[in-house]
């Protein structure tokens, strides 16, 4: 039976459409690893002194590997993909820098893990509207197995002052491609 995982997304660099739609095109090219939903995308106004609204979402994939090699599989996307990242420490806490890509591991089955790769679920996701409000859509029940809390739980008691708006739809489309000009 495969394991079911759910990731978030984000990006507040360059073409962010085009960075989420390729982090979505190169995780489903995990070997044994497949995307079975995505939320809709979210736009995030930007955290401290950063510029540059972030897209969020989040995407369940079911994988036949463990949550540390879907991990260290997840940054070998970002690192692809332009992210670079402090070798050997998790980011510190309140430190938010723009990024090409982020993909955080948030749930891992039912599962509670703390590794040197990876701690899941996701440490402050319940304090994130910008997750909550993807995760809600694709499994608002599910519950925490810390808090004890459902997706929807956490959502109604989050006081965030950050806004998070729905983005367009049409978002996940690639751009439609330009023919070359004729002489």
């Amino acid at each position: 039976m495969p394991n079911r995982a759910f990731i978030g997304i984000g990006s507040n660099l360059g073409d962010r459409a085009a960075n989420y739609r390729e982090a979505i095109q190169r995780i489903a090219q995990i070997p044994q690893t497949r995307v079975v939903r995505q939320s809709s995308i979210y736009e995030t106004e930007p955290v401290g002194d950063l510029k540059g609204a972030f897209l969020n979402g989040v995407i369940e994939v079911e994988t036949e590997i463990n949550a540390d090699l879907l991990m260290r599989r997840l940054l070998g996307v970002e690192r692809v993909m332009g992210r670079k990242r402090v070798r050997g420490r998790k980011p510190t806490r309140g430190k938010y820098r723009p990024r090409i890509i982020d993909l955080d591991l948030l749930f891992f089955n039912k599962e509670t893990i703390d590794t040197r790769v990876v701690t899941v679920p996701h440490p402050r996701l319940q304090e994130r509207l910008f997750v909550l409000a993807p995760m809600s859509e694709l499994a608002p029940t599910l519950i925490h197995p810390k808090l004890n809390k459902s997706i929807s739980e956490m959502m109604a008691a989050l006081k965030s002052p950050f806004r998070v708006t729905l983005a367009r739809a049409d978002l996940l489309r690639p751009a439609p491609k330009r023919e070359a000009a004729t002489r």
